[in-house]
């Protein structure tokens, strides 16, 4: 039997490697939306914003999830409408807390097991989920996630488990 070592980072700001990373991840951002928006209500079904910054951000730390939380979106809008400005702050609180709960996890677990990809995809979306009905005001819209959303939020445990132990292993 063959053990080996899951290798997490922590890349700081002042370190090139994290601004690499950080594009690597965005592209991802970009196209893996472009890719889901080619079917009906891929958007909001596949979650594909998020998938990239979950990745960053537990496999190369917190300052590259905030980044890539930051940056995709907004480019994302910007070249493509989508996600929409009406809904940019939603999906920036949302990336924004993961981010930070991916970074957060990876740094005090040093693992990625699907229970903890679990535990961090719930946390931001039940907190952004209240953060987005307190900025919109209706309930409905707000659990759009949990409502429409479920199969992205597997996408990205599973798929995010499997890129984080078993694609990018070093």
């Amino acid at each position: 039997m063959r053990t080996t070592t899951l290798r997490l980072y922590s890349l700081e700001y002042k370190q090139a490697k994290t601004y690499l990373a950080v594009a690597l991840f965005v592209a991802g951002n970009i196209l893996l939306p472009q890719l889901c928006h080619l079917v009906p209500q891929g958007g909001i079904r596949w979650l594909p914003i998020y998938f990239f910054t979950l990745v960053g951000a537990y496999k190369y730390g917190w300052k590259v999830g905030l980044l890539t939380a930051i940056v995709s979106p907004l480019v994302n809008s910007a070249l493509f409408g989508m996600p929409a400005v009406a809904v940019l702050p939603a999906v920036l609180l949302k990336s924004v807390l993961l981010a930070v709960a991916a970074g957060y996890a990876a740094m005090y677990f040093r693992k990625a097991s699907l229970l903890l990809l679990v535990a961090v995809v719930l946390f931001y979306q039940v907190v952004g989920t209240l953060g987005e009905w307190i900025m919109v005001g209706d309930f409905y819209k707000a659990v759009q996630d949990f409502r429409i959303g479920l199969p992205g939020m597997f996408l990205q445990i599973v798929g995010g488990w499997l890129f984080i132990n078993h694609i990018i292993r070093k």
